[in-house]
């Protein structure tokens, strides 16, 4: 059976053949920041459906897909949705998309979320 580290270089492999960008930062888009994928440029969109091993989103509003394009002069992969432990994930394989992160060369990573977004009482 293939390692974890091995299904991490197989789907980092297969989104790397996706484009010529070589992306240096990693983004994990949380609720409500997704459209800033949107706002790429030279991007492609790789559906996680399609990436081996890779965990699929189920979330209302996650789109589910993976964006590599740029961000001024710099390449990034932004995750469009996410997984989550209430979806039925194990922490590994929401941890995953970080492990294919690191095979990719990312080096940087960046992590949102939208806590306390729903909460109008929540203060800063």
């Amino acid at each position: 059976m293939d390692s974890e580290f091995d299904r991490a270089e197989s789907a980092a492999q297969y989104l790397l053949a996706q484009t010529a960008l070589r992306p240096a930062i990693g983004l994990v888009l949380g609720s409500g920041l997704g459209g800033f994928a949107d706002e790429l440029s030279d991007a492609t969109r790789i559906q996680y459906a399609n990436v081996p091993s890779f965990p699929r989103s189920t979330a209302v509003g996650h789109a589910g897909q993976m964006v590599i394009g740029k961000v001024g002069d710099v390449a990034v992969a932004a995750m469009q949705g996410r997984v989550h432990l209430y979806e039925g994930y194990s922490a590994k394989e929401v941890a995953f998309p970080t492990r294919v992160f690191g095979r990719m060369g990312i080096r940087a990573l960046i992590l949102t979320n939208a806590a306390g977004g729903i909460n109008l009482e929540y203060k800063q």
